[in-house]
């Protein structure tokens, strides 16, 4: 595969319209946003700074480098990644995130990707399809932050510029959580983004709500 035929098929793989229904996980965000915790862009930009920083975005990115080096331990990584969701949503989210990418992509590029929670799957399509880590990982980042902030500009609601002024100001992070988990080890897994596992928590027995989790 060429560098230009990579190019475009990770584009694919995270475009919004790749049929993997991310759209319809808020990952918590949906109860701060009720609970006026995060009501306008500052707000947003630093609940997703703490996820990429020190939550499951962090803890997702550790979890695809390694399953991207080696087959023998995806499903050591599937066990370690569902015991990090912070409750059931969260849980429900990464599976099935992961048993959707995995079923498409096999389908649509020809090359078997197993059934994992989200971070592992994307992981072992990096590994069959000769993706480095380094391209994979801050694009993989890069949707989890996109979703979040669709969230928030449909729920807020915040401005379309706002939502992409939110979404630029996150390439730093991005590229420094990146750099840090291409060479770090399962020893690094974990985090402190209490509230926002608080939050997808909370979600579970929220009275009224448009995501799933």
């Amino acid at each position: 595969m060429s560098a230009a035929q990579r190019a475009q098929m990770l584009q694919a793989w995270f475009s919004p319209g790749y049929p993997v229904g991310a759209f319809a996980y808020s990952h918590g965000l949906e109860w701060a946003i009720e609970r006026r915790e995060v009501a306008d862009a500052a707000a947003l930009s630093d609940w997703i700074h703490t996820c990429l920083t020190e939550g499951s975005g962090w803890n997702d990115a550790i979890l695809l480098v390694q399953a991207a080096g080696d087959a023998a331990e995806v499903e050591a990584l599937a066990d370690l990644s569902n015991a990090l969701s912070a409750g059931a949503e969260r849980y429900r989210e990464a599976l099935d995130l992961g048993d959707a990418f995995a079923r498409v992509t096999t389908a649509a590029w020809g090359r078997d990707v197993p059934a994992a929670p989200y971070p592992v799957a994307v992981g072992c399509a990096a590994r069959v399809h000769g993706v480095p880590v380094e391209e994979i990982v801050p694009l993989y980042l890069h949707a989890f932050a996109a979703n979040l902030v669709s969230v928030a500009v449909r729920l807020v609601p915040l401005g379309q510029t706002d939502g992409q002024a939110v979404l630029a100001a996150t390439t730093s992070t991005i590229a420094e959580v990146a750099d840090r988990a291409v060479r770090a080890t399962l020893d690094d897994l974990g985090g402190l983004a209490q509230r926002a596992d608080l939050a997808s928590l909370h979600h579970e027995t929220q009275h009224v709500r448009l995501y799933r989790t």
